[in-house]
């Protein structure tokens, strides 16, 4: 009896260890190489990923992250792309690039991937980001991408400049209203309010700026002009969509019309709105300059006391070490058109950007790729992400009363999300953009009107879009 005891034990131990090294020759080493763009969102899913990822599988998964600046990024990654050497086997991809690499044969269309793990994650996604980054044609049922980073564009406020008791007066008696200072108040703030902080808080250095002599030129607002890539566009198409107008909609392909469309009677208004602040601004608007980058920069010198921004520049604002006014910010909804009702129209232009898996990767990385993106959707690590000043695009997250006690302008968040409309993302959107950004710029710099520049690009579109039989 001891004897078959003893020998059972040692069966089920030697049953265990088989097991055991079984697994451990079964497991192997993968690599994950991934190009993004380098910011602080992927700086930030790089180090939670080092931190706490392992792998469902048991293999020993490593991600190699390639971080390439913005401004060469989608340049970098095309020469990728187009010169065959399969260098990555994912990407954090504009969604813009959607249909110009999907339609060139490097982007994989993930539909059969979706099983009932990640259909429930999809399902709890908000529908904005999740169209704008994950689908192509623009809309429809075929899934190319998983949120990395969703965003949206806020207002960043100086908070010691707007609440000084001496420009608090002041404006009062200047435009016969209060001046927003709060988070609550900046929310309830229009175009025509934005305007007229700009105007309010144009100072030369040396002038008395709340209660003090101004270190520098100082400047009530900024947003987006710049010519490089999309920059001036994404705060142009919010403008023309707040006023009702268009821009070329690849959704009604091919019935949509650029001529007649994008360079319409309420397009034209809407785009000498955007023109007319411009003037408040810092000289540096009229050199076709004024970038992501450069309001980033400007703002977190002291030199402005708005700025509409992506929240994805936020974390490096309230940083002291980067930032001249940290702990003097205050985070509110973009401002927006107000409407007959007294609602203020915000629609705006997404942010934010998608993962997106190669065609030529093996089967063996899709999964780990799918793992991975499982565990990053996942709410522990949506949480965490959202905690370090990421953004989430899961309902069930962004809608947990903790997510706003995370970061200050997280209260932004949920209600801007249902505001947010894409520009194109067919595959000659790149010609689009370069061609609409020349001429912006011409406007913006003051050598044409907005509507000859809103002429030429309509006609350029309708050309380009007709000729490729995207347009009847």
């Amino acid at each position: 009896m001891l004897k078959s005891k003893q020998l059972m034990i040692t069966s089920v131990v030697a049953g265990c260890l088989g097991l055991s090294m079984a697994t451990t020759a079964f497991a192997e080493e993968i690599t994950l190489n991934m190009a993004v763009p380098d910011w602080p969102p992927t700086r930030i899913m790089k180090k939670l990923f080092d931190e706490n990822y392992k792998a469902k599988s048991g293999n020993t998964v490593k991600l190699e992250v390639d971080f390439i600046p913005w401004p060469d990024y989608y340049t970098r990654l095309n020469a990728s792309l187009t010169s065959g050497e399969q260098k990555y086997n994912m990407a954090v991809s504009d969604s813009q690039w959607l249909g110009a690499f999907i339609e060139g044969g490097y982007y994989r269309k993930l539909n059969d991937l979706v099983d009932p793990e990640l259909k429930a994650i999809l399902d709890d996604m908000h529908q904005a980001p999740l169209q704008a980054y994950g689908t192509y044609p623009y809309k429809s049922d075929n899934l190319y991408g998983f949120p990395q980073m969703p965003d949206i564009l806020i207002t960043y406020a100086r908070t010691d400049v707007l609440c000084h008791a001496d420009e608090q007066a002041a404006f009062k008696a200047k435009y016969g209203t209060k001046l927003p200072c709060t988070p609550e108040e900046l929310d309830g703030m229009d175009w025509d309010m934005f305007g007229n902080i700009g105007e309010f808080f144009q100072r030369k250095k040396g002038e008395k700026l709340a209660g003090a002599a101004a270190a520098d030129d100082f400047y009530g607002i900024a947003y987006q002009a710049g010519k490089g890539y999309d920059f001036s566009s994404m705060q142009i198409n919010g403008f023309l969509w707040q006023h009702g107008a268009e821009i070329w909609d690849e959704t009604n392909i091919p019935k949509a019309q650029a001529e007649g469309v994008v360079n319409s009677d309420t397009a034209v208004k809407g785009f000498d709105h955007y023109l007319s602040l411009l003037k408040y601004m810092p000289p540096v608007v009229k050199t076709g300059s004024m970038d992501i980058f450069k309001t980033d920069e400007l703002f977190r010198e002291g030199k402005i006391a708005l700025n509409i921004e992506w929240i994805g520049f936020a974390e490096s604002a309230i940083n002291p070490e980067t930032s001249k006014v940290a702990g003097k910010i205050a985070f509110a909804s973009m401002p927006g058109l107000k409407m007959a009702d007294g609602s203020i129209n915000r629609t705006s232009n997404i942010g934010g950007q998608p993962f997106v898996i190669m065609t030529w990767t093996d089967d063996k990385k899709i999964k780990e790729a799918v793992d991975f993106v499982k565990w990053w959707l996942s709410p522990e690590i949506q949480h965490q992400f959202a905690s370090a000043g990421g953004q989430s695009a899961i309902k069930s997250v962004y809608n947990d009363p903790k997510y706003t006690t995370y970061r200050p302008w997280n209260r932004t968040w949920a209600s801007g999300l249902d505001w947010q409309q894409d520009v194109w993302h067919i595959p000659q959107f790149f010609e689009m953009l370069v061609q609409q950004q020349e001429q912006f710029d011409l406007a913006i710099t003051g050598k044409q009107d907005a509507k000859a520049t809103l002429d030429n690009i309509a006609k350029f579109q309708q050309r380009l879009l007709s000729d490729e039989g995207l347009i009847e």
